[in-house]
């Protein structure tokens, strides 16, 4: 996500945090190469990313903790707990970081460890981010996009450190975050400063100093994959693409109801139904949006003569917006639509075998810090009091989440359960 981004000047503050990790060799004892996936849950002793992509029993989520309006609170071990036990009740195996310039992912691999002593049948797993940046990335000099940031080598540094200290749970390491996706302008980096670092990470596999069932990956916006404008077909990115152990590719629906919006507006047919009719279809078609996406990205890595699985990194839709996404923009916004977003690509997901970490488990409030009803603050399917938002009100019924609470609350749904108040909300996209 884009917000990912903000508050990035205050990471160097707290990168001392994370400098006493000290780097460990993790030899893997098994050479399976990393094509191909498995659709049948697996020993948690013998589970690798190659087990875990793809397998519906394994289900994604981009997760962190931030509960407060900076990143300078930073989650405790038990809040991380306490989010980690609501997950795995929900079946998520699997969650997404971002960073390791702050202690959120070394904590949260920290409280995965505890959580896994005291339980041995506990299994969760994690997608390790490495955030990477252009030369003068969030400063007030203009950002160069053909040099790299000087920080990039130590976030890859203690993305090795973690990966070998916890090789239980690091199943994959993931280098850069919309970090080659030209609408990033404030940090984006060249296609071959990503493929150095892969090539890197691949290298060290290679000499056992990675455990060689550890998969490589970049996470991108579709287009940066080679989805979209030609401009991005470089010799660099098919290297890149060849490099990856599988790509990882970000779609989102929500976003192009603003920037590309002839998907998301209503026919002129369907013009006499209700509110909630016009609002299902439109969720069809976002769905089908986000499957073209996809199926963009499959052609061009085809095109290359490359055959990797590929998987959707990020997808979201947002409870929450008072700008371009709202009832003066393009009424994408409401926990209605969130629902069947979430219903239709988990569906879709599942039964084609592709792992998709959804955007994102708990709402957090520090990336639009001085708008509470920004989008970026509400694409969690949780409350920041651990409400769960409609997609998740069935669980709820299941008693999936009984005794369990997110800072003392217990986890219920939001408009107290009440459909017919949460449908009054539904607005239908604005006509063709």
């Amino acid at each position: 996500m884009k917000a990912e981004t903000n508050d990035i000047t205050m990471n160097f503050k707290l990168l001392a945090l994370c400098f006493g990790i000290i780097l460990t060799a993790s030899i893997s004892c098994s050479n399976r190469q990393p094509e191909g996936q498995s659709d049948k849950p697996v020993n948690q002793k013998e589970v690798t990313a190659k087990d875990i992509l793809g397998n519906a029993n394994y289900l994604a989520m981009s997760y962190e903790g931030y509960r407060e309006k900076s990143r300078e609170i930073q989650p405790t071990i038990e809040q991380l707990k306490e989010d980690l036990k609501i997950l795995s009740a929900m079946g998520v195996k699997i969650v997404r970081t971002y960073n390791v310039q702050l202690p959120h992912a070394s904590n949260l691999l920290k409280a995965i460890h505890e959580l896994k002593s005291a339980d041995p049948d506990f299994e969760m797993y994690v997608m390790l981010g490495a955030w990477i940046d252009c030369k003068n990335a969030w400063t007030d000099q203009t950002p160069d996009h053909d040099i790299e940031s000087e920080q990039n080598e130590g976030e890859i540094n203690r993305a090795v450190a973690l990966a070998n200290q916890y090789p239980d749970i690091v199943k994959i390491v993931a280098v850069g975050n919309e970090a080659m996706v030209k609408w990033a302008a404030s940090y984006y980096v060249q296609p071959a400063v990503i493929l150095k670092w892969v090539n890197h990470l691949q290298s060290l596999k290679a000499e056992g100093k990675l455990s060689k069932e550890l998969w490589i990956t970049s996470s991108d916006d579709f287009s940066s994959w080679g989805g979209g404008d030609s401009t991005y077909h470089t010799k660099d990115l098919e290297n890149l693409i060849k490099a990856v152990d599988y790509i990882s590719m970000h779609t989102y629906p929500y976003h192009n109801t603003h920037y590309n919006p002839d998907f998301w507006r209503v026919p002129v047919e369907e013009t006499k139904h209700s509110e909630v009719e016009k609002a299902d279809a439109a969720m069809l078609r976002a769905v089908a949006f986000a499957k073209a996406q996809y199926d963009s990205v499959a052609r061009y890595v085809k095109s290359l003569g490359v055959d990797k699985p590929i998987h959707i990194g990020e997808t979201g839709w947002a409870t929450v917006s008072d700008g371009f996404y709202g009832p003066e923009g393009s009424r994408a916004t409401d926990e209605y639509k969130q629902g069947r977003y979430y219903k239709h690509m988990r569906e879709w997901t599942n039964a084609k075998g592709i792992s998709c970490f959804y955007f994102e488990a708990f709402d957090e409030q520090w990336k639009d810090a001085g708008n509470p009803n920004g989008s970026e603050n509400h694409f969690g399917l949780f409350g920041l009091s651990g409400e769960a938002k409609y997609p998740l009100w069935e669980l709820v019924d299941q008693g999936v989440f009984n005794n369990l609470t997110r800072g003392g609350n217990p986890i219920v749904k939001t408009f107290n359960g009440d459909e017919k108040k949460l449908l009054e909300e539904v607005m239908a996209p604005p006509v063709k």
